[in-house]
Formats: C-alpha cells, structure tokens, sequence
C-alpha cells in the first residue's frame, strides 16, 4: 500500500484543505505545532491560512527506571497533566512526582525559549488556535496541548493532524472544539507507516520554520 502523504509538507496542504473555513481571518487565527514533528505540517497550514506560526512544547515525565510509563504530561507554561492509575501503580509520593515534573517543565520552558529565539509566545487570547501534530497514536500529547491553550483563553480550539488512530480522535475529539484529522485508518498501529518520508526534524528546522512565518507577517 502506498503512503498517503508523500512528507509532513504534503500532509499539513491536506490538512489546510479542511481548515479552508478559517483563512482571510486576519488577526483572528493561530497555528501551533507541536516539535518536532507537527511543525512542519503546521508551517503549511498556518502559510494557507495566513495566520502566525508558534510552538507549544509538551512531554511526558516517565516513570524512573521505566520512561515508556508516563506518570504525567507537562508543557512550557508549567501545566500538568497527572496519570492516576500509573502514579498508584509505582507507589511513588506525591513529592516525589511533583519534584520530577517540576525538573520536565524547567527544561521544556527552556526549549520553547529556543526553539523561538528568544521570541515571546504569540497571544492567544480571544482567537481561534489551531494545534497541529504529524499524527496521533494515543493523543495524550494532544489533549495536553488542548488543556494548555483552554488556559490561555482563546475563543475556539481546534485540534488538527493528517492521521490518527481512531481512539485517538475519539478521545481528542471530546476535548477539542472541532477536530480535524485527514485520515482515521483501521489498521492504524503507528504514524511513521502513513508518510512516505519521515525523516526526524531537527530543532533547526524548527527555528527556521518559525522564523520564516514571524519574517512572512512582517512582510504582510
């Protein structure tokens, strides 16, 4: 079976096509991808619609020893997301959880600040934001996300990726105003296998990109 996106470029223009609704609304949209990945899908939409280009860095925070567990997701305005059912599981207290979330949001605030060059984030307040990724296996960096931007008061938040499990656009979808997601497949198990190149992006690629979109709303 052949790829459905030949790269993240590629992906963000299928994406844009159902985003078509928000374009010629100056000032009123914001896109946000989330690194590495989701940015350059996001650099497309937010070229289509005419609307700035930032980032919104999440992680999880691993269980010590065990990583692939998450016991909480973070992001780069010290918002946190606890797993219940993981943290019980461990039998590790509540400061010692607090103390390793504390250590992730320190080190994605200082990521953001460099992935954007020192820049501040753009506002959102009163827009619609837009919150890209490349995919969603199991959405919770995507529903972190969402918590993140609902706390910065915009007017509307819409969740957008090129593919997703199914469970995961159930479960996005319940939190986003509007989802928009190109592709739910059956047979979904990974992103990867929906790209016919998927090469990592690095965090220069990044820079660029941003940079790019903050020199583009200059010019306009």
């Amino acid at each position: 079976m052949a790829p459905a996106f030949v790269d993240r470029r590629d992906a963000g223009r299928r994406v844009a096509e159902q985003l078509a609704d928000l374009g010629g609304r100056a000032g009123d949209v914001v896109v946000l991808g989330l690194p590495r990945g989701g940015v350059p899908v996001a650099a497309e939409v937010a070229g289509a619609l005419g609307a700035p280009l930032d980032v919104l860095v999440v992680g999880k925070v691993g269980v010590p020893g065990h990583e692939e567990l998450a016991l909480a997701a973070v992001a780069d305005d010290g918002t946190v997301a606890l797993n219940p059912g993981v943290i019980a599981s461990t039998g590790m207290g509540e400061d010692d959880v607090d103390e390793l979330a504390r250590r992730h949001t320190a080190a994605l605030v200082r990521r953001a600040a460099d992935l954007r060059d020192g820049r501040p984030p753009v506002p959102l307040e009163g827009r619609v934001v837009v919150v890209v990724d490349d995919g969603m296996a199991t959405g919770a960096s995507m529903r972190v996300a969402l918590e993140v931007v609902r706390g910065r008061r915009p007017r509307a938040v819409v969740a957008a990726v090129p593919v997703a499990s199914a469970e995961a656009a159930a479960a996005v979808a319940a939190t986003a105003d509007r989802l928009v997601c190109v592709l739910t497949p059956p047979a979904f198990r990974a992103v990867g296998p929906w790209y016919g190149d998927f090469t990592q992006v690095t965090d220069d690629e990044v820079r660029d990109l941003l940079r790019s979109s903050v020199q583009g709303t200059d010019d306009a």
